[in-house]
């Protein structure tokens, strides 16, 4: 699927317009994939769709496996008479172009309440036969999600190392008392899932017929409050209260002078092996079923990963332990050819990376990341991020959502969005308008010109970049704690220039896919 040229655009489904808040799966999401199509685009690429917790990153998920129900469209629960049209009026005034989380939790979960009641109410006792066959299908992880979150809700919300103590150390007969009692919210949390993986397999099913295929995210840790860490806690390495003895993360690097502190626990890659990754298997297996191709996050992490001690408040005093290499990945691979699943990824190989971790890379065939952005500073790998170099296998991007938007890093002034000095932001400056042959008045347009250009088989463009928006529209500032994973598009950001513009380049570029029903190119 990536050995063709092809382009598209870095968009997560939140940050999408519409009613209520915050973007979802319904005809926003429809909108955007039209627009898509009529751009030559072929591919829409999102972050990872789970649950999200406290920081409300999408990067540390209550679920490994579980759809984010913030996502659910309430327009379309609305049509499947699952809400009434009385529902959806009297909603909060919500910003357009900053998703506020907690007003929007609270408005969300109240409507998704009044949905489950009626899909109950209209069952008259049994549920549809899909929704159990959902349930069937994904008891590997359904059950204990469903269990964690009606668990979290019981303790008031608090981590999971600070319930009952038979509750949090998964006492059988423990569970099986809390299994009866909290039925109903556990049956709550199935639904929600059930209508997540519903809407979002026919959104899927819509951008296939359009021949737009879906890049996925998989973060390689997951959330210490999670239900995989609570259910699994002999895969991770916690003490015997539960706490972990080390945490994930990376050393001082581009974005940090101290590094950053992720705080996820560290797995117990020889446990993993034992087991013959099937944790792996799986995971990897729901999340081809949600996207055609994977990101897989700090792939750097799989050859060798930073290991912090719990203790530090920061990444600096870390230190680099092996990881589980292609062994993992031969197992996953063998596992989904079974399964008639193309093993499709594109390696995160940003960050710190060595031969050793670009070897794993090649040896495995996965395309790895070049970011413009990165192509004009003083880093050693900087000339890797230059078009010039590229190579068709590689996915090029102007930016990503850890980045600045272009043309906010384009216009930085010290001590604001980077580390560098006034010398060394002019240097960069001047080299990219040399290098593009700009005077740098649409830095964005440039940007992406030599990424559809380039030869890289794949180019992406986050939305913002497409837009020429500044700094203020950043998706994620790596190493801040709050304001991130906020930005939303506005209705009709994207004008008819734009979309014309980006189609003429897709044109241009030899980037443009046939629809299903064009006839194949002449040889």
């Amino acid at each position: 699927m990536l050995n063709q040229r092809a382009s598209g655009i870095l968009l997560h489904p939140t940050s999408l317009p519409g009613p209520h808040g915050i973007g979802d799966i319904g005809p926003e999401a429809y909108r955007f994939v039209d627009l898509l199509e009529k751009t030559g685009q072929s591919l829409w690429q999102v972050l990872p769709l789970g649950p999200t917790g406290y920081g409300n990153s999408p990067y540390m998920s209550f679920s490994a496996f579980g759809g984010n129900p913030l996502l659910i469209s309430p327009d379309l629960l609305r049509e499947e008479g699952m809400l009434a049209a009385e529902d959806l009026k009297d909603r909060p005034r919500f910003s357009e172009g900053r998703v506020e989380y907690e007003s929007v939790i609270h408005y969300k979960y109240d409507l998704l309440e009044k949905a489950y009641r009626q899909f109950r109410q209209e069952s008259s006792g049994r549920l549809p036969a899909d929704f159990y066959s959902f349930c069937e299908r994904n008891a590997f992880w359904v059950e204990d999600y469903a269990l964690f979150m009606s668990l979290k809700e019981a303790h008031e919300q608090r981590v999971w190392s600070e319930w009952e103590e038979s509750a949090a150390r998964h006492v059988t007969a423990s569970l099986a008392r809390w299994r009866n009692e909290l039925a109903d919210r556990i049956q709550f949390r199935k639904f929600l899932q059930y209508i997540f993986f519903k809407q979002w397999c026919a959104l899927k099913d819509y951008c296939h017929e359009r021949n737009i295929r879906i890049i996925g995210d998989i973060p390689i840790y997951v959330a210490y409050d999670s239900a995989e860490v609570w259910a699994n806690s002999h895969l991770f390495h916690l003490d015997e209260q539960g706490d972990p003895i080390v945490v994930a993360g990376v050393p001082p690097d581009y974005f940090s002078s101290t590094g950053q502190r992720w705080g996820n626990p560290i797995y117990r890659w020889e446990a993993m092996a034992e087991r013959g990754f099937q944790w792996w298997i799986e995971r990897f297996r729901m999340n081809f079923a949600l996207a055609d191709v994977v990101r897989l996050d700090h792939f750097r992490g799989f050859e060798a990963y930073w290991e912090v001690p719990a203790s530090e408040e920061t990444a600096t005093n870390g230190r680099w332990a092996r990881g589980p290499g292609a062994q993992l990945f031969y197992a996953v691979a063998e596992a989904l050819e079974r399964l008639g699943i193309e093993f499709d990824v594109i390696a995160e190989d940003l960050g710190v990376i060595t031969p050793d971790v670009d070897e794993l890379r090649d040896k495995m065939g996965f395309p790895g990341m070049r970011i413009l952005q990165m192509a004009f500073g003083n880093d050693p790998k900087a000339a890797d991020y230059k078009p010039h170099n590229y190579d068709k296998k590689c996915a090029a991007y102007t930016a990503t959502h850890d980045h600045n938007t272009t043309a906010g890093w384009f216009t930085a002034e010290p001590g604001s969005q980077t580390t560098q000095t006034p010398q060394e932001i002019e240097a960069e400056r001047r080299l990219a308008m040399e290098y593009v042959g700009s005077d740098g008045h649409e830095i964005h347009w440039d940007f992406i010109r030599l990424v559809l250009a380039s030869v890289a088989n794949t180019a992406i463009v986050p939305m913002q970049d497409l837009l020429g928006l500044g700094t203020e529209s950043r998706m994620n500032r790596p190493g801040s704690a709050s304001g991130n994973w906020e930005w939303r598009l506005h209705a009709g950001a994207v004008t008819s220039e734009v979309s014309d513009r980006l189609r003429e380049l897709t044109n241009l570029y030899g980037r443009k896919q046939n629809s299903p029903d064009d006839p194949s190119p002449e040889k």
